[in-house]
């Protein structure tokens, strides 16, 4: 059977939407085992011996969060060159563009030699203030129907040996 590992990382409940939402499409693939974990609580043994991975991350000024860059500080060279050709999908909530944050995750992918099934899915909700950065956000259906989609089809990839 095949593993598919989500790391998410959230603080006020929009990224942790849209890990969930990947992982009940990817549940739909009978083939494969999904894992949904915290970055705080991942670890390079759960990296290493999964099969696809999709990185879920909110932006924090224009950067990954903290405890996404921490789990990839623990777990990055643990992984280097046990990892490489393993596909990989990248989930951004933000508050502005998020395009910064989905670069700074892509680049560790492409260190670990990882293979993008899909461009990077941000999800912008325009939290511009203080009031609205930390206030609990709430993802739209039509932006988690995405995140969906994109956990059904890697691992449906995964479960045909696509990738």
């Amino acid at each position: 059977m095949k593993k598919l590992l989500i790391v998410y990382s959230t603080m006020t409940g929009g990224t942790g939407q849209m890990a969930r939402a990947a992982a009940d499409g990817a549940a739909s693939e009978k083939e494969v085992l999904v894992h949904r974990v915290r970055a705080s609580k991942a670890g390079a043994d759960e990296v290493t011996g999964s099969d696809g991975f999709i990185f879920a991350a909110p932006e924090y000024l224009a950067m990954m969060s903290g405890l996404m860059k921490d789990f990839f500080d623990r777990t990055y060279y643990a992984a280097l060159d046990r990892i490489r050709g393993r596909p990989y999908a990248l989930l951004i909530c933000a508050g502005s563009d998020g395009e910064n944050a989905a670069r700074q995750i892509a680049r560790i992918a492409a260190g670990w030699r990882l293979k993008p099934v899909a461009a990077p899915l941000i999800v912008c909700t325009q939290a511009q203030t203080p009031e609205r950065a930390l206030a609990p956000k709430t993802i739209a259906a039509a932006e988690l129907d995405r995140c969906r989609e994109i956990g059904a089809t890697l691992a449906a990839g995964l479960a045909l040996g696509i990738y």
